[in-house]
């Protein structure tokens, strides 16, 4: 039995549905709104590649350490962007959050807010997770905003850890979120989706 099962997640007008290849339109598609795949410091892929995303994110799956989903309206169906458990120890009880991106028009809305607290919610109350993780490029200033925003402690930062897509090589900053400082976390995440849009 893998750790992370398929299942979709819903709340407020947005489901997580496992990433399939049927999923590939509207990826491109909301890559598209933004031109994302030009931001150098993110994960997103051009047009032309998104289909090899896609089978790449499956055999990540099958092999047990991703599994992705595909953001999506709930009423409508449209994909809005894509996000992800990764780096799955089970033996420890440990994801990370992460290869999250989401169409310019969605993005500072209540998307990123609800897929983190859907995540969350299934990673310490269904998985049992003791740590939650993410890491980011150390240029990705909004990424680290967003991570900081959620209450994640920030774990220090890997030098000469990756490739980018430019051939540079990226430091990665890390986060994680007890399992203590989950109820926490859950009610400002939850307060946040109550204020007014």
């Amino acid at each position: 039995m893998p750790f992370v099962e398929p299942v979709t997640l819903t709340e407020r007008g947005i489901a997580l549905v496992p990433l399939a290849l049927d999923h590939e339109a509207g990826l491109r598609a909301a890559a598209a709104d933004g031109e994302l795949w030009n931001i150098r410091v993110t994960s997103v892929p051009e047009p032309e590649h998104t289909r090899k995303y896609i089978e790449d994110a499956l055999v990540m799956r099958e092999a047990g350490n991703r599994f992705a989903f595909a953001v999506t309206e709930t009423n409508t169906g449209k994909v809005l962007g894509c996000t992800s458990y990764h780096d799955i120890v089970p033996a420890v009880k440990r994801v990370e959050i992460g290869w999250t991106w989401y169409a310019k028009s969605v993005q500072r809305s209540h998307v990123n807010t609800t897929c983190k607290l859907l995540l969350l919610t299934h990673a310490f109350e269904t998985l049992g997770c003791h740590v939650v993780g993410w890491r980011t490029d150390n240029f990705n200033f909004a990424s680290q905003a967003a991570i900081e925003r959620l209450g994640a402690k920030k774990d220090g930062v890997i030098r000469g850890h990756a490739l980018r897509r430019d051939g540079t090589i990226r430091d990665t900053v890390m986060y994680s979120l007890a399992q203590g400082e989950w109820p926490e976390v859950k009610a400002q995440l939850l307060y946040l989706l109550a204020k007014p849009r």
